[in-house]
């Protein structure tokens, strides 16, 4: 029985995974899931440093001439002091004298004779300082397990002298085909058939995604064929498929999956398109089944399959986020079932797709997101307000939202 979509994005989150990990190295982490807390083993500044080629002093000399005693470059380990009325010429990043409390930028001074300099702009007290620790203190968490590595988190890796990092292993990801009507891209085909376009869409989005994939076939129309894919494929941490499963198929799927014990956890969901969708296990893999339009099982992908590859990469970042948008026209539909909306957000607007039927294929191709539509809704004004769901680039959030639309 279908079950609403609150109800099925929360089976998907809770479901229960085992996580393996692996060690890299930094450069290699980018959009990897941490497996460790990182602490910061060591301050920046690790000392109190200038944020300016200039000139150390003691503030309250800041009216007098000031005699230039020495020079600090950075990387020096030079311990000079200041004394009263004297300054020391310092280079950005070098380690300040101990009793430094301004640092004057060169533009700002005048040079006299006899190695002397007047200040000839206002100073303000400890002005072009970094102190140590302001930037990170020891002890402070800067990676916690489930955050997603980028380029800025692995600058925090190496600015604590890092070089490998333990993260959760890609998920893996078995895709296969059934249908003898669908013929792969790389075959030739016959008047009465079609292109498979379901299976090179999934085996790039899990890529996209992060995810190792492996493609394993196309299965005949019997139960054997596809029996002997999903055996071949239970070391996988999920089997993704599609077609076989709505009303009036030869239901070869899901026989095949009956047979090999498959657990039904969402058999169906409340939403236009894609409510032929069926999720659950067998043994230790999941299996998302979906709808066998082109259109419907994308957009269902990017919806439910999107949070389930988040839990796989160990993320705690799994509900979906939305942009609030506007609507560029008035908008009719037929209320009654949750339904995905396909579009293009420009920055301001949201633009539907004027093509929106879920056999197609090109829509997506110029689609960069969409909106998710409570069933009440059967009209959006022009200017309304909406939230659309990022396709094109990952958005969530670690608190749950609110994602859908209502008049």
């Amino acid at each position: 029985m279908a079950i609403s979509v609150n109800d099925a994005i929360s089976i998907i989150s809770n479901i229960k995974t085992t996580l393996k990990y692996e060690i890299i190295g930094i450069e290699d982490a980018q959009n990897r899931v941490c497996a460790q807390e990182i602490i910061a083993t060591s301050s920046l500044p690790k000392f109190d440093n200038s944020a300016m080629d200039g000139y150390a002093i003691i503030y309250n000399d800041k009216n007098n001439e000031l005699e230039v005693i020495d020079t600090i470059f950075a990387g020096d380990n030079n311990h000079s002091i200041l004394k009263e009325n004297t300054c020391i010429k310092i280079m950005t990043g070098a380690r300040i004298p101990s009793n430094t409390t301004a640092i004057i930028p060169k533009e700002d001074t005048q040079t006299l004779d006899n190695k002397k300099i007047k200040i000839i702009e206002n100073t303000k007290e400890l002005q072009h300082i970094r102190f140590i620790g302001e930037d990170i203190k020891t002890g402070e968490k800067l990676i916690d397990i489930g955050d997603e590595l980028n380029f800025a988190k692995i600058t925090l890796l190496a600015s604590q002298g890092i070089s490998f990092i333990k993260v959760y292993k890609k998920p893996k990801i078995v895709v296969f085909s059934s249908g003898e009507e669908l013929k792969l891209h790389y075959e030739k085909i016959q008047d009465h058939q079609i292109y498979n376009s379901n299976t090179p869409t999934f085996i790039a989005r899990a890529k996209e995604l992060g995810c190792d994939v492996t493609f394993i076939g196309q299965a005949k129309d019997t139960v054997n064929a596809i029996k002997e894919l999903v055996e071949n494929s239970l070391d996988a941490d999920l089997i993704v498929t599609s077609g076989g499963v709505s009303v009036g198929d030869a239901d070869f799927t899901k026989e095949a999956f009956n047979e090999l014990d498959f657990q039904t956890l969402i058999d169906g969901i409340k939403i236009k398109p894609g409510k032929p969708t069926i999720f659950g296990k067998i043994d230790n893999t999941f299996v998302l089944n979906l709808p066998g339009n082109p259109l419907a099982s994308a957009l269902i992908f990017e919806l439910f399959g999107k949070i389930l590859i988040q839990k796989l990469n160990g993320s705690k970042e799994i509900n979906p986020s939305f942009i609030n948008a506007r609507i560029d026209e008035n908008f009719k539909t037929r209320k009654g079932r949750i339904t995905i909306i396909p579009g293009m957000f420009d920055g301001e607007f949201f633009s539907i797709a004027k093509k929106r039927s879920p056999g197609m294929v090109s829509i997506l191709s110029s689609c960069n997101c969409m909106i998710v539509l409570d069933e009440e809704v059967e009209y959006l004004a022009k200017d309304s307000s909406v939230k659309i769901l990022p396709i094109n680039w990952k958005f969530f959030s670690k608190e749950k939202k609110d994602f859908l639309t209502y008049e």
